[in-house]
């Protein structure tokens, strides 16, 4: 995989996840803490699947755009709740994936029934109080102190939201998220347990992980997604020469 910029990461882990199952159109947002005070986030109006390197916004605390030539995504608010109450935070991704939106609309949070699905470690958690339109600061911040310090949240009638120290640990996560949610949904309609044959200690090892240790995982998906778009292959090779 070739070294990717932070703006590169956050485009990559766009494509990367929309092929996960998070792609509900214009829905979603991706930030980054720079540690001064300002945020990167992906664009309003452009979707995941399109976005480049360019298109990225930098903004500050309060989301306004500083550097970029797009809109603020709506919904932002959630984002800069989050960065200001865990400025150790590094990533942070939401959007309205596939199954994890059918859990958020049962309100519940979906069992790890299989060891993919159990990966990324955190705590996963139901956060029903977020209510208002997506763009007021006072939803955001009640819905980011029913997060706590957990990494992974079921936004109810919402969609998910995840957590990471780096674009690795975020992609784990999510994807992980994401086939938790499917595979509980189809082992509900297919009538099976209530709770998974996975012992509890890999459930405890798995709780533990930061995210990072699946080596290659990342990787892959990279490089997939720079093979099916060779114009964004060539700007982030062409900027390595």
């Amino acid at each position: 995989m070739p070294e990717l910029d932070v703006r590169e990461e956050i485009v990559l882990l766009g494509r990367t996840l929309w092929a996960e199952g998070y792609c509900d159109h214009l829905a979603g947002h991706i930030t980054v803490n720079m540690g001064d005070g300002t945020l990167l986030c992906n664009p309003w109006l452009l979707t995941w699947e399109e976005m480049m390197p360019g298109d990225v916004l930098r903004i500050d605390l309060d989301g306004n755009v500083i550097e970029g030539d797009w809109p603020v995504p709506l919904g932002i608010p959630l984002h800069l709740a989050l960065h200001v109450a865990r400025p150790e935070v590094q990533y942070a991704v939401h959007n309205h994936s596939e199954y994890g939106t059918v859990w958020s609309d049962l309100t519940a949070v979906p069992p790890a029934y299989d060891q993919s699905s159990s990966l990324g470690g955190g705590e996963v958690v139901l956060v029903d109080e977020y209510e208002g339109a997506v763009n007021s600061r006072e939803a955001a911040d009640a819905a980011v102190r029913a997060i706590g310090d957990a990494d992974r949240a079921i936004l109810g009638g919402h969609g998910v939201f995840v957590i990471g120290d780096t674009a690795r640990a975020a992609f784990l996560r999510a994807v992980a998220l994401e086939q938790r949610a499917k595979n509980a949904w189809m082992v509900r309609v297919a009538g099976g347990p209530e709770k998974s044959s996975l012992p509890d200690w890999w459930m405890d090892r798995q709780a533990n992980s930061d995210g990072n240790g699946y080596h290659g995982f990342w990787e892959a998906a990279v490089r997939k997604a720079l093979r099916d778009e060779p114009a964004l292959a060539a700007e982030v090779l062409g900027r390595q020469r």
